[in-house]
């Protein structure tokens, strides 16, 4: 008997439709063809030892199972329940076999037919959606992710025997249902971070209002202790909250990666990854032989820190330079290519020189002579390129440090920073895929960044006396739209201009020297 299951693949963020055929009939022996990988092939042992444990029978006829489309590799054990409604009802054990169709069948087996978690359980629930299936079945364990996705049935199991009770009619399985707006509204979560805490350091505060304001890139420089690491962890805390979409768009990624907390449904904070300076080219922006999303994609809509930059491989930061740029990275391997989203904001920060304490107000530098430029000569012209603020951190002094002063806290912060993101919306609602300052082009940069004659002869002065680079006379003006942004000023004056050009310290030529 020849009978059809529904399973699915997930390649990058998305789904494919698996049709798994299994044909129970006179013969011996067992085959699985459609380019099963070693973890789906291993399925039979797993399946075979599920159905005796659950007290029904593994029949002992030829069975053959045909996953299709055949050309698209199948990898992980997902599988396992698919395959073992197919053979149960292939074999005659399943009464109501015309209701197998009109479900997503999904699951890992235990040998004690217990099911266990699958990865991407929502791309899975929003292609099935998207074919028009009746429903979904799958690990109570991912229910709720997938249950976010509305209009589809989904039904969360903890064993093989649930499934064939319920194909049988004899279920007690619930219909798990999220109502997705209130849930996203309910649990908006507050940082345990607050701007509130740090004490003096207002001038960093201002670069990190800024940045989180236009959606710059940003790099803190400074001696050890000056709050680098302090300062970064805050800046989720004043970024815009969430919105639904991108929120979803979020959870795709992390529910791809298997890193979603148990029995969550959405991400509802922006993330913030720090990976290790240890961590390898194929980690950080993904990879592998079965393609996983990297920090940078899991950093999707948030913040990306980079502690003691120059300390990563050189290789490793020159991969991120094409995702910081396009927002999105393509992994190519032979059969197919599967493209993550890496919309993120870089946060890094360094110490001005090996030992720590170039320029420090007090302790001397025993670096030698070139020591301090061959440091930073670490991080290329072009990965430089890309960051908008460079910001010298200095030490925080024991008055500042004793004071009872209260500072601005995150929640006014953020409230600045959403007005001038609205701004920025309004500018950009007619250009796709570009949402905030630090996105504009060179050419749009001419176009929206016009400044004054007195502004002009200050910036020239500027990149003289300063020897500022030619590259960052775009970073200058992005940067200083966005304080006239949050000054909620159409043109941009000169003292817009005087305070985009302190933020461009590593661009001096003579810096470091």
């Amino acid at each position: 008997m020849l009978v059809k299951t529904f399973g699915s693949a997930v390649y990058g963020v998305d789904a494919v439709t698996i049709t798994v055929e299994t044909s129970v009939e006179q013969g011996m022996k067992y085959f699985m063809v459609g380019l099963p990988d070693n973890a789906v092939k291993e399925s039979q042992h797993r399946v075979e030892t599920a159905i005796k444990h659950i007290n029904y029978k593994m029949p002992r006829q030829k069975i053959v199972i045909n996953l299709a489309p055949a050309d698209i590799r199948k990898e992980g054990s997902a599988y396992d329940l698919t395959i073992a409604l197919g053979i149960l009802a292939g074999s005659g054990q399943i009464d109501n076999i015309d209701e197998l169709d009109k479900y997503i069948i999904m699951g890992e087996l235990s040998l004690d037919g217990s099911l266990q978690p699958i990865k991407g359980a929502l791309p899975i629930a929003i292609q099935a959606r998207k074919e028009k299936f009746k429903g979904i079945i799958l690990p109570k364990q991912n229910a709720r992710e997938a249950a976010i996705v509305n209009n589809i049935e989904v039904y969360g199991a903890e064993s093989l025997l649930d499934v064939i009770e319920f194909f049988n009619g004899n279920s007690t399985l619930q219909q798990t249902v999220v109502d997705t707006r209130e849930e996203f509204a309910a649990n908006i979560q507050h940082s345990e971070f607050d701007f509130a805490d740090v004490k003096g350091q207002e001038n960093i505060k201002r670069a990190m209002e800024i940045a989180a304001a236009g959606g710059h890139n940003l790099i803190l420089i400074g001696p050890p202790g000056a709050g680098k690491t302090m300062l970064a962890k805050r800046m989720p805390t004043i970024l815009p909250p969430l919105s639904l979409s991108e929120s979803l768009e979020t959870t795709k990624i992390y529910s791809v990666a298997g890193k979603l907390s148990k029995n969550t449904s959405l991400v509802y904070t922006r993330p913030f990854r720090s990976p290790h300076h240890t961590v390898s080219d194929v980690a950080l922006v993904g990879g592998g032989s079965n393609p996983q999303p990297g920090e940078i994609s899991l950093s999707h809509n948030g913040v990306l820190f980079l502690d003691e930059l120059p300390e990563f491989k050189r290789s490793v930061l020159e991969v991120m330079r094409q995702p910081m740029e396009d927002r999105k990275v393509t992994i190519s391997r032979s059969r197919f290519s599967v493209t993550y989203p890496a919309s993120f904001m870089l946060v890094a920060s360094m110490n001005p020189c090996p030992c720590g304490y170039f320029n420090h107000p007090e302790k001397e530098c025993v670096c030698g002579p070139g020591i301090v430029q061959k440091y930073l000569n670490k991080i290329s012209g072009p990965l430089l390129d890309r960051i908008d603020l460079h910001v010298e951190v200095t030490p925080v002094s024991f008055n500042e440090l004793s004071s009872e002063r209260k500072t601005e806290d995150s929640n006014t912060i953020r409230e600045k920073v959403i007005r001038a993101r609205e701004i920025q919306a309004k500018r950009f609602e007619q250009m796709e895929g570009m949402h905030c300052n630090a996105q504009m082009e060179a050419q749009k940069v001419q176009e929206i960044c016009v400044i004054s004659d007195q502004a002009r002869m200050l910036l020239s002065k500027a990149m003289q006396r300063l020897n500022l680079s030619a590259r960052a006379y775009d970073r200058i003006l992005k940067v200083a739209r966005t304080i006239a942004d949050l000054a909620n000023c159409e043109e941009i004056k000169t003292e817009h201009i005087a305070e985009a050009i302190q933020f461009r310290s590593l661009d001096r030529e003579n810096w470091g020297q």
